[in-house]
């Protein structure tokens, strides 16, 4: 029987261990191929379908369907009760309908008010005569877009129609008046009080609208909900460009009457229609 030397002994099992060594590799390097190919085959795939997706929107463009994920649209109206401008965000849900949110801001106006001057126009700011608060609004809203008819080419124009509703904060800020206080012998600036409510209605002693910038450390906030709805007519040629034409109707109700206007009844409820150009993009 042959004996085993110790150098036998370790040729043995450096031959095994470069065996195993060796089925090792191979079986690493086959997995790394086919984890490779796999990767491969992936990103091949992502980019194929990224590929139908923006043929889908071109093909979709060509035939007048407005196509989105997202749209960002700006707008300015003019009211029949004053104006605004908004921010509307909207997230397409299916190819007619869109969940629309929407931040605005406007400025409601008594259909009494009227510009006047005094007889030292040309020192003096026009006035509103019996006004007593600027009243405004930032409204925060949600609601659905639909869309009733698409382009049906890029020169067509599409008609989609929306109805939101939410919150509103309305916002009285108080009027000032240029006077001249006879009794004082002084020009002074004031706003509607018991104290002055003699020589904030005397015409003859009014000189003047106090400006712009008064009043804005005294605001006064009314809470309320509003609800709107309104027609857009989209003329854009192009799908990822919003250029659009708006004419609505809303309703803002607050939790108690504002004050506007002296001589004229307050208001809780208000009733207006509106025409607002809008401008945007699509993704």
């Amino acid at each position: 029987m042959p004996k085993f030397t110790l150098q036998d002994f370790k040729r043995y099992y450096v031959k095994k261990l470069l065996l195993i060594g060796t089925i090792f590799i191979i079986a690493f390097s086959s997995q790394a191929q086919d984890s490779t190919r796999s990767k491969r085959s992936l990103k091949e795939e992502r980019r194929e379908e990224k590929k139908q997706r923006i043929n889908s929107m071109i093909r979709q463009e060509e035939e007048g369907v407005l196509s989105y994920y997202k749209q960002s649209v700006f707008g300015l109206e003019l009211r029949t009760n004053g104006y605004g401008a908004f921010y509307e965000l909207g997230k397409m849900k299916s190819p007619r309908r869109s969940n629309i949110y929407s931040l605005e801001i406007s400025e409601i106006k008594d259909d009494k008010e009227d510009k006047s001057s005094s007889g030292a126009f040309f020192f003096g700011n026009p006035f509103i005569y019996g006004k007593i608060n600027n009243f405004y609004q930032v409204k925060l809203g949600m609601g659905q877009q639909y869309v009733f008819g698409q382009k049906g080419n890029k020169n067509g124009v599409a008609v989609t129609g929306i109805y939101q509703g939410g919150f509103s904060m309305g916002m009285l800020r108080p009027y000032y008046l240029e006077i001249n206080d006879v009794n004082n012998n002084q020009a002074r600036t004031i706003k509607y009080t018991p104290k002055d409510s003699a020589l904030f209605v005397d015409n003859s002693a009014i000189l003047g609208g106090g400006g712009f910038g008064k009043g804005w450390n005294e605001l006064k906030m009314q809470p309320g909900v509003f609800i709107k709805t309104a027609l857009r007519f989209d003329y854009g040629r192009y799908n990822e460009m919003v250029s659009a034409l708006e004419i609505g109707l809303s309703v803002e109700a607050y939790a108690k009457k504002i004050p506007i206007m002296l001589f004229n009844e307050d208001k809780q409820i208000f009733f207006q229609g509106h025409i607002a150009i809008l401008f945007g993009r699509r993704k």
